[in-house]
């Protein structure tokens, strides 16, 4: 399914490439920097951000073979706009060591169970819940945004050795995390290239 571009998108890529130079990433790697920076209008992410072409190829795969996206807030699901996704927030309860985000993170793995995509661009603790569970995800995007845990619950994710999209610095939000799967989503598969 070929996905029709806005002329003011077409022209704010074009702006983005004339001020950064990302013709030296593999195919989705820059797909999602791009979509990145895009969403977030922040040059600075083409430093900051930790992922792997490989990674990304499988979990392009996945995706596109249907498995399931989960998101820590609505938000994030408001924000990938081609596929359905998982959010248990509303269902969750805080409790004495568990926050709400990391609740909701335990009942989206018991519905969903392994092979999932996991989109965290709001709650670190969402992010350190799933890192608790043996959940062989598809691929974390684990960009959550903040001054308390962000940085550290992203540097856990990467050494956990999981397939991930992070980044290093404190930024990240909803916006960045919907974009990196978009850019997933948006990416045609090799059938659809051939066409």
């Amino acid at each position: 399914m070929n996905r029709v571009v806005h002329p003011i998108e077409e022209e704010s890529y074009r702006r983005l490439r004339a001020r950064l130079d990302t013709s030296h990433f593999p195919p989705l790697t820059r797909a999602v920097v791009e979509r990145v920076i895009h969403s977030a209008a922040d040059l600075d992410y083409a430093g900051d951000l930790v992922l792997d072409e490989a990674d990304l190829e499988k979990a392009h795969a996945a995706l596109h073979a249907g498995a399931p996206v989960v998101v820590d807030v609505e938000m994030v699901g408001a924000g990938i706009t081609r596929r359905e996704t998982v959010c248990r927030l509303k269902d969750a309860e805080s409790g004495p060591g568990l926050t709400r985000s990391a609740h909701a993170i335990r009942l989206a793995y018991g519905q969903v169970g392994p092979g999932a995509l996991w989109v965290i661009g709001n709650a670190p603790t969402a992010l350190e819940e799933l890192l608790t569970l043996d959940a062989d995800p598809a691929l974390v995007i684990g960009l959550p945004v903040g001054f308390v845990g962000a940085v550290e619950s992203k540097a856990a994710l990467r050494e956990s050795g999981l397939p991930a999209v992070s980044n290093v610095s404190e930024k990240g939000g909803s916006a960045v995390a919907a974009a990196a799967l978009n850019a997933l989503l948006y990416h045609p598969t090799s059938a659809e290239e051939k066409l």
